[in-house]
């Protein structure tokens, strides 16, 4: 059995992501599918390399991720199948792979990387705007029942990279910027624990609040209290606690973040 994530912009209302689970299946029927998300937001491209980033090292080897968020979708942008580790990819050429390949990089594992260029691989008749179900699926489905990477496509070695926001040193601190709002409104930074590390945080601002020191967990303090903490991610996140900082502070990506340290 071989496991397959989907991370798609697609929502839940219009069944892309139905269709793709079926053609997925009538190719690897026993496949397992696991949905990470359909509510990336549209044409996110960042937002999807975040959380493929987050999840992909909790998966077993042998997974394959499909993610599409393909705003390109139509153009001379390369689809694009690798090995990352003992994990594989599935998706548009667009950067999605980033931040999975840089963890990958900074731990010395396997990358290999094919241009999907081989049409037998594919379904029969490809649309110029699904390629999510007529190019990604049938690869992703091939690959779970045994074909190997270097039959999909011809190597390449230079798959797109998004150029992502950087944490700035300041005098005083960190200056980072927001990169993602989950669900509950939490704010995450660029900023991370290995930034912060053996350093005391006196103050984090933003949107004109300023939060004195962190806090280790939500618990700490009082429901309705802004806190700055590590998420489990590892990144500074702004949160309020059983609250949402986004409505809060009316915060948006890319949003400013000022880390004071003592």
């Amino acid at each position: 059995m071989t496991i397959l994530t989907l991370t798609t912009d697609f929502g839940l209302k219009d069944g892309n992501v139905g269709v793709m689970k079926g053609v997925i299946l009538g190719l690897a029927p026993q496949a397992q599918i696991v949905d990470l998300s359909h509510l990336i937001s549209p044409q996110n491209i960042a937002e999807a390399a975040l959380i493929l980033s987050r999840s992909a090292p909790y998966f077993p080897a042998g997974t394959v991720h499909v993610v599409v968020v393909d705003p390109g979708v139509g153009t001379s942008r390369r689809p694009l199948a690798a090995q990352v580790g003992e994990q594989y990819y599935v998706g548009p050429d667009n950067g999605a792979i980033t931040l999975w390949l840089e963890q990958a990089e900074s731990q010395g594992l396997k990358r290999r990387f094919v241009h999907l260029d081989q049409p037998r691989y594919w379904l029969s008749e490809v649309s110029h705007v699904f390629h999510g179900r007529d190019i990604f699926a049938p690869v992703a489905g091939h690959l779970a029942a045994g074909t190997p990477l270097e039959a999909l496509g011809a190597p390449l070695d230079d798959p797109v990279r998004l150029a992502l926001p950087q944490p700035q040193r300041t005098p005083t601190g960190w200056q980072g910027e927001i990169i993602h709002i989950d669900h509950f409104g939490n704010l995450a930074c660029n900023l991370r624990r290995e930034h912060l590390a053996g350093q005391k945080v006196a103050t984090v601002s933003l949107g004109g609040v300023n939060i004195d020191g962190m806090v280790n967990t939500f618990g700490e303090r009082p429901p309705g209290e802004l806190v700055a903490l590590l998420g489990s991610t590892g990144n500074l996140i702004v949160s309020v606690v059983n609250g949402s900082a986004a409505a809060r502070l009316n915060a948006h990506l890319g949003d400013p973040v000022q880390v004071t340290l003592q």
